[in-house]
């Protein structure tokens, strides 16, 4: 029995790892592509304040809301604004669907804007998730994939106060998150912690351009669990951006840094 134990975590550690080297992998591809010479690069301060909620009606279904406040020079004028609602559905406690819906403004904001017009757009999401979450030891680890179908705001001529066409993409995600208790063996009530993520978005697609790898996070950050229902966490964000198209001539990657605060809720409306 204790063999049999040994072997499952073994094949736990293994699976994290290798997930850790696929993701350093897509990396290092990343960070050497950024690093010739025939791209453009632009450096930007950005500051994001987010909130998650989760209303459990029991324990399977459960209603997600999430607000993601984004900004650009660290807090002074908008970068995005992201409003996501979605349905969960956990079939086991470590394992959760969610169908959703996204809806986000992209702001004209630094050097190079996304928007080849500089103006502002809207940006209209469905999306499909599939979160697991896994303990081992001290560490928990979260594998969340994500499918995303994106109807994009563009102007068909710059003379417009107001996109005329929503063009069709399609973006997965994944994203590896590992957390740490700073004290004790576990996240309970009370509890400092250490949290670390990245993750990766390719899109796919007939109407994707250049921007196949379209971007990679990364956070590093201090945390504190009130509780089963409430936590906070700040830190720092890394967040590359590929653009969709060229720039006379060339590839152009978009590079913030800045700091990222979250706050999540999670509470039952149901009588336990």
């Amino acid at each position: 029995m204790e063999k049999c134990r040994m072997s499952s975590r073994f094949k736990h550690v293994s699976c994290n790892f290798y997930c850790f080297l696929l993701l350093f992998c897509l990396v290092m591809v990343v960070e050497k592509t950024i690093a010739q010479n025939n791209r453009i690069h632009t450096y930007e301060n950005i500051g994001w304040l987010n909130g998650f909620a989760t209303f459990n009606l029991n324990p399977k279904l459960g209603v997600h809301a999430e607000y993601q406040f984004r900004r650009h020079d660290l807090i002074s004028n908008w970068q995005q604004s992201l409003l996501r609602v979605g349905v969960n559905y956990k079939p086991r406690e470590k394992v959760l669907f969610r169908l959703g819906y996204a809806w986000v403004e992209t702001f004209n904001y630094g050097d190079i804007p996304i928007n080849s017009m500089g103006k502002d757009f809207t940006e209209h999401r469905v999306f499909e998730v599939l979160q697991l979450n896994q303990k081992e030891g001290k560490f928990e680890f979260l594998h969340r994939f994500m499918l995303e179908q994106r109807f994009i705001g563009r102007y068909s001529s710059n003379q417009l106060d107001k996109e005329d066409e929503f063009p069709f993409y399609n973006r997965m995600r994944y994203m590896l998150r590992v957390q740490l208790p700073l004290k004790g063996s576990e996240i309970n009530d009370k509890t400092p912690y250490l949290a670390v993520y990245d993750e990766v978005f390719i899109g796919f697609g007939k109407n994707v351009a250049e921007n196949v790898f379209d971007q990679n996070r990364v956070g590093l950050m201090l945390g504190y669990s009130f509780n089963r229902s409430t936590r906070i966490e700040a830190g720092y964000l890394n967040q590359i951006i590929q653009f969709g198209r060229e720039i006379n001539g060339k590839n152009a990657f978009q590079n913030n840094q800045g700091f990222i605060v979250n706050a999540y809720f999670n509470l039952n409306v149901y009588k336990n």
